[in-house]
This record gives C-alpha cells, sequence and structure tokens, in this order.
C-alpha cells in the first residue's frame, strides 16, 4: 500500500477515535436476553456523538462459529429454529456465545459438543469480525475443527431445536450457492475455509 494513503488512512482513525465516554444508561431492559444501553462519547476536538449499543445476556455477545471436518472428511452442519427469520428455520454452522471466564477457543469446542457432540482436537481460527459494529461491540471468531469424532449426545438449552446434518465439504458449498445458508458468519467461514483450500495450506477434502 502506498506510504501516503496509509498515513491518510491513520490521520483519520486518530481523529475519529472518541477519547473518552463521557455517560452511560439503560434505556429499555428486555425481560430476555436483550438490554439496549445508550452512550454519550467525546472525539478529541470537543465534538460529542451518542449511540446505543445492544448487549446480549448482559454481555457484548462476542461468539464463535465452527467449521467441524470429522475423520471421514464431512463437513457437520446444524438445522436451527429461528423465528426471526422469514423461512423459520436456519442451516447454519454450530455457533454461539463465548462465556465469562472462558476463552474463544475453549467455547468453540463446548458449542460444537453441545450442538452435535462432535469433539475436536486441532482447531484453526480462520479470521474474526464485528457483528453489527453499528449497536454492538460483540467480536466473533470463526474456526475451523479438524478430525472431528462423534462421542456425545447433544446438549441443548431447553428452548434450543437443532438437528446437525453431515455432508461432504464440496455439498456444504453446494448448499450455500443454492442459498441454503444465508446467515453472514456462517458463510464468511465457509468461504475463509474454501480460500485455504484452494491454497493448499489445510487438508484435501476429496
Amino acid at each position: 500500500m502506498r506510504k501516503e494513503k496509509l498515513e491518510e488512512l491513520k490521520n483519520y482513525i486518530k481523529e475519529l477515535t472518541p477519547v473518552k465516554a463521557m455517560s452511560n444508561q439503560a434505556l429499555s431492559q428486555g425481560k430476555g436476553f436483550v438490554t439496549v444501553e445508550n452512550y454519550t462519547y467525546q472525539l478529541k476536538d470537543g465534538r460529542v456523538l451518542t449511540r446505543d449499543k445492544v448487549l446480549k445476556g448482559s454481555k457484548k455477545g462476542d461468539a464463535v462459529i465452527i467449521l467441524p471436518i470429522t475423520k471421514e472428511k464431512n463437513t457437520v452442519l446444524v438445522i436451527q429454529t429461528r423465528p426471526n427469520v422469514k423461512e423459520g428455520v436456519s442451516v447454519e454452522l454450530p455457533a454461539g456465545y463465548v462465556e465469562d471466564n472462558e476463552t474463544k477457543e475453549e467455547a468453540a469446542r463446548r458449542e460444537l459438543k453441545e450442538e452435535t457432540g462432535f469433539v475436536t482436537n486441532q482447531l484453526i481460527l480462520l479470521g474474526e469480525f464485528y457483528q453489527d459494529q453499528g449497536i454492538s461491540s460483540a467480536y466473533n471468531s470463526s474456526f475451523l475443527a479438524l478430525d472431528c469424532q462423534k462421542k456425545y449426545s447433544q446438549m441443548l438449552d431447553k428452548d434450543e431445536f437443532i438437528r446437525y446434518y453431515e455432508c461432504k465439504f464440496e455439498e456444504a458449498l453446494e448448499l450455500l450457492e443454492k442459498g441454503y445458508i444465508k446467515d453472514l458468519q456462517s458463510q464468511y467461514t465457509l468461504e475463509k475455509a474454501k480460500t485455504l483450500v484452494k491454497k493448499g495450506t489445510l487438508i484435501q477434502y476429496k
């Protein structure tokens, strides 16, 4: 990248980074999972802005997404009831929130085990991204889980309704292309894995 363009970018970042949070207050406390808070921030030049922040379970909502590959070189997807989407159900990768005092790697192993009953001894971080930076500070981490083995029954919460589904990695990509996998975090994780496979840096699936 050109040096002058990188310096221009750094200057904009410096200009627009808040120097302090002046105040915050709870706008609404949901009866269930979501809380909304309002924050006032000050920039370095004295300008003030206000923003709402969504908290999930009183936490910022960091999450993990896992692409499991079994010892037989299959991919494990989950089909889950999702009342907020128009289809009412979602085909996606195993995923879930990072709990207190838990690393993202520990969360990935736990969510994989709970949602599918599979376990892994090898996690590879594929990438990280903000979930919805306009209203949340939640940061997502995508993992590839290799040599997964089915060792447990599913351990679902009472309001979770999930079936796990094995297919070849290429078939998972077909489901993505055909529009069955619609959530961005699963799409991102599959695309990151596909790029690495094409570069020959990961296991061969065929």
